[in-house]
């Protein structure tokens, strides 16, 4: 059975000391880029409207992700509430954009992961994690020395400080970001985040680093590596072919890709005349083509195969 490595940091004291560190950087945020230097252990917010405490949406066996994950019995999915990139199209709008949910201690964040760990669940998935690090450690330490030994998911937008994930070597055995911009022009207008690319790079680059490609064992479940999304936009405007060639060229060939088909209009892009539409077939076809083209060879197939026939 896989041992996941935060066990190693748990052992050896090394996984308590980065939860110090953690904590003690929330005097001064600056985990995200957008580093606004409020003091959240005073209970101060910025960008992320997340203070000393972390707010959690909802908690289940996630059946609807990447099949490497799901496995047999769910990907067991924590739903943060608030997000430090806050895109004006995101599905999630109700939880990003409006904090639905509510506060927990990290004793209520142990319980979750051992709930899902309970129940079966393959991995615990943080969704949006970026900006509540420390407070998934506090609640993480606790949850192993209940037996929690599962391996944990940092399910991302992609828009991650190296420093920060440096904190987190050897503790996530997976890392889900996304990559959804490469032109500046298109983040800046609909994430308000003009280096997105920039610090995208850096951010996979660095995950990529700690835990290698996507290694998937005989019962089809994922243990360790590197998973990327990549939602397709209307009108081609996330670049899907340069975002392609980065991950084949500069990460791996062998970096599981999901070419993500499902955008909708949500949100603030409901009335906005380039992405107030839904993705077209042609549209998602040509996504794919040139994912092939730049020569990954890990694209997920279960999206795939739905769209194209």
């Amino acid at each position: 059975m896989y041992e996941p490595s935060y066990i190693k940091l748990f052992r050896d004291g090394t996984l308590k000391n980065r939860i110090q560190e953690a904590v003690d950087q929330m005097r001064n945020c600056e985990f995200c880029p957008r580093e606004c230097g409020i003091d959240r252990l005073s209970g101060e917010t910025g960008y992320c409207k997340t203070g000393r405490k972390a707010r959690v949406s909802s908690f289940h066996a996630h059946f609807g992700e990447e099949s490497p994950l799901v496995g047999t019995h769910g990907s067991g999915t924590i739903f943060i509430s608030y997000c430090n990139l806050l895109c004006s199209f995101c599905q999630n709008y109700e939880i990003s954009h409006l904090g639905e949910g509510q506060e927990v201690e990290p004793e209520h964040m142990a319980i979750m992961m051992l709930k899902l760990a309970q129940r079966g669940c393959h991995n615990i998935n943080f969704v949006t994690p970026t900006h509540v690090v420390p407070q998934i450690l506090e609640g993480l330490i606790i949850a192993i020395e209940h037996g929690l030994s599962i391996p944990l998911v940092y399910n991302s937008s992609g828009y991650d400080k190296v420093e920060t994930l440096k904190i987190l070597d050897g503790i996530f055995d997976i890392y889900m970001p996304d990559f959804k911009f490469w032109d500046a022009q298109w983040a800046s207008l609909y994430c308000n985040a003009p280096d997105y690319r920039d610090i995208a790079t850096a951010a996979i680059k660095e995950m990529h680093r700690q835990v290698g490609d996507l290694k998937i064992n005989h019962d089809g479940v994922a243990e360790r590596g590197l998973l990327v999304r990549h939602l397709v936009m209307p009108k081609g405007i996330a670049n899907t072919k340069e975002i392609a060639a980065f991950l084949a060229n500069e990460i791996s060939k062998n970096t599981y890709v999901n070419v993500m088909d499902q955008y909708r209009p949500c949100g603030g892009a409901i009335k906005d005349s380039m992405i107030g539409t839904r993705l077209s077939l042609e549209e998602f076809q040509e996504a794919i083509r040139v994912a092939k083209e730049a020569g990954l060879k890990r694209l997920d197939p279960r999206i795939r195969l739905v769209r194209l026939f």
